[in-house]
């Protein structure tokens, strides 16, 4: 059996991270092996490049910025990805290619086919199967963000950009919902976590079971 890769996308603060930690104790409970990741850093060498590229306190410039990540996944595809796909194993990802496409291409400007070219070399050609898109607006990301820090730092250097970015990145990840409708499906995040863990659970278990995943969970969750 083929592997599955599912991959999270959304904005700062929009509840990605808190989702995934869910999903991942369902599954578990549900006998469901699955591959947690995340870009950047999901390899030892990734971590290093996530500092890099997250401190708020160091200047990138786009171009370096565009091009780090790109090595980040490049790595991460061919230590992490393909080897746990081969092996028939359930992967989902915190962030991938589409992060690269809403955050350089629309925040920083870079063309699309730049990105286009860049996201080819890194990534090989490899798509997620599924990609949930976690969307609030960028008011209320900016609010639970400043929550989430209890006010005291600006979070990471991405956190800290001018709201225009964001509605940039957020206005381009419902244009890849837009553009592929059959991949990635979007969920509102302005309700509580359970009731959005709910709606993931829609999407994300059926999808697995007719991918042959997750055979133990009736019973388990009877």
């Amino acid at each position: 059996m083929s592997g599955t890769f599912i991959t999270f996308e959304g904005i700062d603060g929009s509840g990605k991270s808190t989702q995934l930690r869910l999903l991942a104790k369902y599954l578990a409970e549900a006998g469901c092996e699955v591959v947690l990741t995340r870009e950047p850093g999901g390899t030892p060498v990734g971590i290093r490049l996530r500092g890099a590229l997250l401190d708020a306190h160091e200047e990138v410039d786009p171009l370096t910025e565009l091009l780090v990540f790109a090595a980040d996944r490049a790595q991460h595809v061919r230590r992490v990805l393909r080897p746990a796909i081969e092996a028939g194993k359930v992967i989902i990802s915190d962030r991938y290619a589409d992060a690269t496409v809403a955050y350089q291409g629309a925040g920083r400007g870079f063309s699309p086919e730049l990105i286009a070219e860049i996201v080819q070399l890194a990534t090989e050609g490899l798509k997620p199967d599924l990609t949930v898109l976690f969307d609030l607006s960028v008011e209320e990301s900016a609010a639970r963000t400043s929550r989430r820090s209890d006010g005291k730092h600006k979070g990471d250097r991405l956190d800290a950009e001018a709201s225009d970015f964001h509605v940039r990145v957020r206005d381009a990840y419902l244009a890849l919902a837009r553009a592929e409708p059959d991949r990635v499906k979007i969920v509102e995040t302005n309700r509580p976590a359970e009731e959005t863990h709910k709606r993931v659970k829609e999407i994300i278990i059926p999808f697995l079971k007719s991918r042959g995943h997750l055979v133990e969970v009736e019973a388990n969750h009877a």
